[in-house]
């Protein structure tokens, strides 16, 4: 099928090439000329794994392209994805600015039947706000049809869940799209759930926020475990294994952070407010979240007594593992309070330093993983890199002033850890 994604950010970008890699011919549209001049050369702007192999392959073989002209990607598209930036407002709602624009601009290029994909995290209703949008500014009045059809890419693995996703959500208005959707999925396999538009939208922000309150909750249950003696590692396992549950993002942290699940909470509560419900429990959800990463650092402040002039290695600056992302970092979050409070930071992690500079530029940036504890009085992990389980903890422990090791990913064995001489905390063990 011949298709257009406009907006090449995690969503666009991930969701053009694997539509190419299938088999399908895909422009991919961006306002940004030095991105698109980037992505023609087969280079990326992001770090995604398995991303630029797919990219390179498919600019070669011809099926994926890219253009800054909206207008071409609709001339030469039957399906128009758009996969635009909703930012989050100071209120809690999310900017459809860039939804709006977007839809103008395909109403004025628009000269036969288009399928209009809403592929952005929206709040329900916008649909509705994109029809109407497309038909006012449509000067040749021909037919269309406006679906939504929300992504859940989980940034890391966000290939793998494009190529082989557990449910494709389909929302229309009418029977008219439904075919030809259906057949831009059908190399992928997977079930397809066909829904009314305002279905589809809540479906996705019920996800992401169930999946944050998943998190808050174990990470509320590692406060009890903290207090009583107990391992909400070995509490999170006995609770995953009941299929009803399941031990997926029960993993007690520093709390969820990114581009998403914030964002995503605080529209769903907004939506809610919008037409007359308090959703309280998620607003909990909320201050959970807050609160551990408070704790965290009382921890830290508690062990070092005072924070001042204290030189502390960070690993991990990425929101999480396998992406170069900080757009609220929880690692980012706890690097500034530790510089307000007057420490000093060695920092490291795999991909993310170059886009952690701009949010952090008064910290030292250390390429070598096993070179960041020089002379610090403790070490924090951030972020749950798989490569910190490398780290050389001789090395770490005879290079600092002080063996305090805070673990605030859960990656270490804290009797282990013990054994080797560090004053070892972690969280909720």
């Amino acid at each position: 099928m011949k298709l257009t994604i406009i907006g090449t950010g995690y969503v666009g970008l991930v969701s053009g090439t694997c539509f190419a890699e299938v088999g399908h011919h895909v422009i991919c549209v961006d306002n940004n000329e030095a991105k698109v001049k980037l992505l023609r050369s087969g280079g990326i702007p992001i770090y995604e794994p398995g991303l630029e192999e797919l990219v390179k392959k498919n600019v070669a073989a011809g099926r994926l392209s890219f253009t800054s002209s909206i207008a071409e990607g609709v001339e030469k598209s039957d399906v128009i994805f758009i996969a635009v930036p909703t930012p989050p407002q100071d209120d809690g709602s999310v900017d459809l600015s860039f939804i709006e624009k977007v839809a103008r601009e395909i109403a004025g290029a628009m000269h036969g039947y288009k399928i209009i994909v809403d592929k952005s995290t929206v709040p329900v209703k916008t649909g509705e706000k994109v029809a109407e949008t497309i038909k006012r500014y449509c000067k040749s009045k021909v037919d269309f049809d406006v679906v939504s059809n929300p992504e859940f890419l989980r940034e890391g693995f966000a290939v793998e869940d494009l190529m082989k996703p557990d449910r494709v959500v389909i929302g229309v208005r009418g029977p008219r799209p439904v075919a030809a959707m259906k057949e831009v999925y059908v190399p992928f396999q997977a079930p397809v759930i066909v829904t009314d538009i305002n279905s589809a939208e809540l479906i996705k922000h019920a996800s992401n926020s169930f999946l944050a309150l998943k998190i808050s909750y174990i990470n509320a249950v590692s406060v009890l475990c903290e207090i009583t003696g107990a391992n909400v590692q070995e509490v999170a396992m006995g609770m995953g294994l009941d299929e009803r549950i399941g031990r997926r993002f029960l993993n007690a942290g520093l709390g969820f952070g990114g581009s998403c699940f914030p964002k995503d909470l605080s529209a769903f509560i907004k939506i809610a407010e919008e037409v007359g419900y308090d959703f309280g429990l998620l607003k909990e959800v909320q201050r959970i979240n807050a609160a551990q990463m408070d704790r965290f650092v009382k921890k830290i402040s508690d062990t070092l007594w005072v924070l001042k002039e204290k030189k502390i290695g960070v690993l991990g600056l990425a929101f999480k593992q396998n992406t170069d992302d900080v757009r609220m970092s929880p690692a980012i979050d706890l690097c500034r309070r530790l510089l307000r409070e007057g420490a000093t930071l060695r920092v490291h992690d795999p991909k993310a330093m170059d886009k952690a500079r701009e949010w952090l530029p008064d910290v030292e940036y250390v390429a070598d993983l096993n070179a960041v504890a020089e002379g610090c009085d403790a070490l924090v992990v951030a972020t749950e890199w798989e490569e910190f389980k490398a780290l050389d903890l001789k090395r770490a422990r005879e290079a600092m002033s002080h063996p305090i090791f805070f673990d605030g990913r859960n990656l270490f064995d804290p009797a282990e850890m013990e054994k080797q001489g560090w004053i070892y905390k972690s969280v909720g063990r």
